[in-house]
């Protein structure tokens, strides 16, 4: 069999489309190798969402010269956020890259390698194409579905067009998959021993909103609670507009749906969140947080932050951390803003310092992590439902799980705990994980 490394930069819904990747080179006779040496192709899934993802992508470019250089017949391909941008211009940039192809040609890739092996051209495919089946269900390859948890992928694109972002740009219209299809997919996983799904899409709250006579995504949760097997039921990303109180029910009503939500806000300033085309108010969204943690008192709420919009003042920044300090979040994802190609925001006046920039953030990060510490810590003592997902990271003599709240959880245990939701008492608390003892 020929060898595949797939490298892949940026978001779940990237990781996920590596596993497309896979799952599709599989039955076209392909072995994923970790071993970037022994590959007879090469492919980067690439991000472009900020500029130091993108860096990312020409470092490694500029480091596989060498492995090219030597091995003459290795194809290089580029997938992703970077290759839908850049199209033609990456051939031009990277001369020992081959093959340039966009979101939503993943389902051709087998033909575009052996067109590219066979005619020894470079190749740029980018289209983006209405028609292409990119979320039609993959034929089944024997052995593949491995694992304790998958993610299951439930629309494409985003019709959103925030100030700031290119999904919209390089992932293109918001397209939801059949809910057949969908449900069809999970009952398979449940039934080969996923114990844990995580449903993905730019705006999984308009699930179904842009197909014609498609059930909502709250109705697609109740659905998905029924298959046997599946224990858990995990989501993002969350647009706070499209956030009904449909859905926000179904929190503490579906038993397998986990207590923790990730809802962007972005800024807490309404004068930025208009400039950002953000489509709600800092009210609309605290009422929202009031009405989750009504609903569901144990929540998890995880969050995403820009620091340093265009335009964005002291009072500015202020106001968003007194949104953070009002809402106490258990954990955030916090960035510097950074232009992004043909987005609008790119060309708005007034930018920040850099500087200022960093002040900003080191502020805000150094608030969250006592906070997520501070929530940490009072678990200590209690007995947590953890789902086993396989070896700890800092010493494979222990498991590493996740409670419903999304909460990494390291522990001695048995040799048989692979896939098992076992009792855990929380012994010691940090700022990304929980130390912990079974019961």
């Amino acid at each position: 069999m020929r060898q595949v490394h797939i490298t892949t930069f940026g978001c779940q819904m990237n990781e996920k489309d590596s596993q497309t990747i896979a799952r599709i080179m599989a039955s076209y006779d392909y072995q994923v190798t970790e071993k970037v040496e022994q590959a007879d192709l090469i492919l980067v899934n690439t991000c472009s969402i900020r500029q130091k993802a993108e860096e990312k992508t020409y470092s490694l470019l500029g480091r596989l010269k060498q492995l090219k250089n030597s091995n003459p017949g290795l194809i290089i391909g580029v997938g992703g956020c970077v290759a839908q941008q850049e199209g033609k211009r990456l051939l031009e940039r990277v001369p020992h890259l081959d093959l340039v192809f966009g979101t939503r040609l993943i389902h051709q890739l087998p033909d575009l390698i052996e067109k590219v092996r066979r005619e020894r051209s470079r190749l740029s495919r980018t289209e983006m194409d209405p028609g292409e089946p990119y979320l039609n269900p993959l034929p089944a390859v024997p052995g593949f579905f491995q694992g304790v948890k998958a993610s299951v992928t439930i629309m494409q694109g985003c019709n959103n067009y925030c100030a700031y972002c290119v999904v919209p740009l390089v992932r293109g219209p918001e397209e939801s998959r059949p809910s057949q299809d969908i449900l069809s997919e999970v009952k398979t996983l449940a039934a080969n021993g996923v114990r844990e799904t995580l449903l993905l899409g730019q705006n999984v709250n308009s699930f179904g909103q842009n197909r014609m006579g498609e059930i909502s995504f709250a109705l697609l949760l109740h659905r998905l609670k029924k298959i046997p097997g599946l224990e858990r039921i995990r989501f993002t990303t969350s647009h706070p507009k499209d956030l009904s109180a449909e859905l926000i029910n179904c929190f503490g009503r579906i038993a397998n749906l986990c207590e923790h939500i990730h809802l962007p806000v972005q800024s807490g300033s309404n004068r930025i969140l208009r400039k950002m085309n953000r489509y709600y108010t800092r009210e609309t969204y605290l009422e929202k947080i009031v009405q989750l943690r009504e609903g569901c008192p144990g929540l998890a709420i995880t969050s995403d932050v820009i620091v340093g919009f265009p335009g964005e003042t002291d009072a500015d920044f202020e106001e968003t951390m007194d949104l953070i300090r009002t809402v106490q979040y258990d954990d955030l994802f916090s960035f510097k803003y950074s232009n992004r190609p043909k987005t609008p925001a790119s060309n708005f006046p007034d930018p920040v310092p850099e500087e200022e920039k960093s002040r900003r953030l080191n502020e805000l990060q150094a608030y969250q992590k006592k906070v997520t510490l501070s929530k940490h810590q009072a678990m200590e003592g209690t007995v947590q439902q953890v789902l086993v997902e396989g070896t700890s990271k800092k010493t494979t003599q222990d498991w590493m799980g996740r409670t419903r709240t999304n909460k990494i959880v390291n522990f001695p245990g048995p040799s048989d705990l692979l896939g098992k939701t076992v009792p855990v008492r929380i012994e010691k608390a940090y700022v990304h994980s929980l130390k912990g003892s079974l019961e």
